[in-house]
């Protein structure tokens, strides 16, 4: 549709935003999006952004390593590529020296996703790391999986066993925009045959009556199938919505406990800090105490001071006349001698 043509980088730009963001930052930024889009009134972008998952934690984490380890990311899926050409030419020794070089890029490059995670606080435990090594994987087995690798934007993991397709449409946001095609529904119910009771003349009927009761009976068929279909649909997207609220319930299960953690480190600095400002208060007022006496003793000293600078002068007078005297004694006592 022209709009959705229109619409197409629009909703790519926003999503690699949204998925770019941290795990607990994701459903407030979205819908603030949507929010914004509807207050322009572009609602069919609206929905398709509203309709974006909140990334599994494996998934995010292989999103981000694909964003801060590009290179890394592309040796994993050239590898791959290499794998895949060994098996089609049926080279043993290759092929056994690929398997050992696959698993050790898959298990360095899943550590080191393991880091980058935890460098924005974000736990990876055992089972999130070994999907996340299990969509690295899928990613050098599977064409389509390392498309929807490369592209930044799974919600979910993938698996792949080589035999069968990935289903790499459902593991990715917006796959229609990046262009994954859906895999075949092989389990879609069968129309079931039904027995057409025999008419009461003994069964005799003409061709033109049977014809029309078995196209009357193919269309009740028909529409028991796609009644059957819908409500099996129906079923599915109330599941994947439980499995979505439920991993959405984990993980903000996981940012309460993070955020309780650092709270609880905050209070303890807190603490620390109010001592330290206490000890601070404390000998501030002790200085200030002691200020108070040196003012006074400083004071005392003054006057002390101005009555010990009164006595030497007073002194150097005296001392000025005893000598004075002194000179005109002895001036007399030469004239007698």
């Amino acid at each position: 549709m022209p709009t959705y043509a229109r619409s197409v980088p629009t909703l790519l730009e926003i999503a690699d935003e949204l998925y770019g963001l941290e795990p607990g930052e994701f459903i407030g930024a979205r819908d603030a999006r949507v929010k914004e889009l509807r207050g322009s009134d572009d609602d069919g972008l609206a929905r398709e952004v509203k309709a974006l998952r909140k990334p599994s934690t494996a998934a995010w984490v292989v999103d981000l390593l694909v964003r801060r380890e590009t290179a890394q990311v592309e040796q994993v899926i050239e590898l791959g590529a290499q794998f895949r050409e060994a098996q089609q030419g049926m080279d043993g020794a290759q092929l056994r020296e690929l398997t050992r070089q696959r698993r050790k890029l898959t298990a360095a490059v899943t550590a080191r996703a393991r880091e980058l995670a935890e460098e924005h606080d974000v736990a990876v435990s055992d089972a999130v790391a070994a999907q996340v090594e299990a969509t690295l994987t899928a990613a050098m087995i599977d064409p389509e999986a390392a498309r929807a690798v490369r592209s930044g934007l799974l919600v979910g993991t993938l698996e792949a066993t080589g035999f069968s397709p990935v289903d790499a449409a459902s593991a990715v946001a917006a796959p229609d925009a990046l262009g994954f095609e859906p895999l075949p529904d092989d389990d879609a119910p069968r129309r079931h045959l039904r027995a057409v009771p025999d008419l009461p003349d003994g069964g005799t009927r003409s061709r033109g009556t049977g014809t029309a009761s078995g196209a009357r009976g193919a269309k009740v068929a028909e529409k028991e199938s796609r009644a059957e279909k819908r409500e099996r649909e129906a079923r599915e997207a109330a599941a994947r919505a439980l499995e979505e609220a439920r991993e959405d319930l984990a993980e903000f299960e996981e940012d309460v406990a993070v955020a309780e953690s650092e709270r609880d480190e905050a209070e303890a600095e807190v603490a620390r800090i109010e001592d330290e400002a206490s000890a601070v208060d404390d000998e501030r007022e002790e200085l200030r105490r002691r200020l108070a006496e040196l003012d006074d003793q400083a004071r005392r000293l003054e006057v002390d001071l101005r009555g010990a600078v009164k006595v030497r002068k007073r002194t150097e007078r005296t001392l000025a006349d005893a000598t004075r005297r002194r000179d005109e004694a002895a001036e007399r006592v030469r004239e007698l001698e």
